[in-house]
């Protein structure tokens, strides 16, 4: 008799774009894991709550979570990690037997690509664009890995953030400064600038750059979550002013390594599978 396959997916609004199959549906086949991963589009945040009492009455064995639902799954869990915990976010959630664990593998896998530039953010300014989950724990990576001076967080709505991060329990070693995104002369002094929006993501009717190109310089590192497309309008601008450039590619794949392990106990084929995506992704360029 074969064995059942277990299934796995991603919670999101609209993420039919996702690469997340293609990465986790990679590695269970080269090691022959029986997952079948998949993508779970809710448009109406009032049937989270249902959806997940759905996945454990279908024995689902796990959940990525995306925009916009990585805070709003939180009550509905039985348990949080304790980096979840500490931003109230959640990105990863396993079915331990019947009970549904979050967890956030966002934090150290938005801080793997940073980690060679370690010392050199040290005791400097650093700031992020946005005010949504990624942001929360591209802050939480920061305080956990990189010490630095002050994290400048610029958002549209001021309020909204300072709710976030009064939610979120926020009180860490660095100060985080809430500016608004139309006063951003500030993040010339930043040395690692961090776009934690959607702004740029291929179809988004955003403006296509979070922050002026003319605030880019040779001494940033410019670190865009977003990845698809693999070349963004920010990190062509970044490239442009000199500046070191960090693909949302590194952040999907560190947090992704992370998830399958919590699944399945074991290590991701992360170069073989990184070679897949990037075939994928270069296959769908425009010639």
């Amino acid at each position: 008799m074969t064995k059942a396959t277990k299934i796995l997916g991603l919670i999101g609004r609209a993420v039919d774009y996702s690469y997340s199959p293609l990465i986790h549906n990679t590695a269970c086949q080269l090691l022959g894991l029986s997952y079948h991963y998949t993508v779970f589009n809710i448009a109406d945040p009032c049937m989270i709550h249902d959806a997940l009492l759905g996945a454990k009455a279908l024995g689902i064995a796990g959940f990525n979570v995306t925009i916009p639902y990585k805070k709003t799954v939180v009550p509905f869990l039985d348990n949080l990690s304790g980096e979840a915990a500490s931003i109230h976010a959640v990105n990863t959630i396993v079915n331990e037997q019947g009970r549904l664990i979050g967890h956030n593998t966002d934090i150290a896998g938005f801080a793997a690509p940073l980690l060679p530039y370690r010392e050199s953010i040290r005791g400097k300014a650093v700031s992020i664009c946005g005010a949504g989950g990624a942001a929360l724990a591209a802050i939480e990576a920061f305080n956990r890995f990189f010490a630095p001076k002050e994290i400048l967080l610029f958002v549209r709505d001021q309020q909204k953030a300072s709710s976030l991060l009064e939610e979120s329990g926020h009180d860490k070693s660095a100060p985080v400064t809430i500016v608004r995104l139309d006063d951003p002369a500030k993040i010339k002094e930043c040395r690692v600038i961090v776009n934690a929006t959607p702004i740029g993501t291929r179809g988004s009717n955003d403006s296509p750059l979070p922050l002026d190109r003319e605030l880019l310089h040779p001494g940033q590192i410019v670190y865009d979550m977003v990845y698809n497309p693999l070349d963004t309008p920010l990190m062509r601008a970044a490239q442009l002013a000199g500046a070191t450039t960090i693909s949302g590619i590194e952040m999907l794949i560190g947090q992704a390594e992370r998830s399958f392990t919590l699944w399945s106990g074991m290590q991701m084929p992360t170069t073989a599978v990184r070679e897949a995506l990037l075939q994928e992704i270069h296959g769908q360029q425009p010639r």
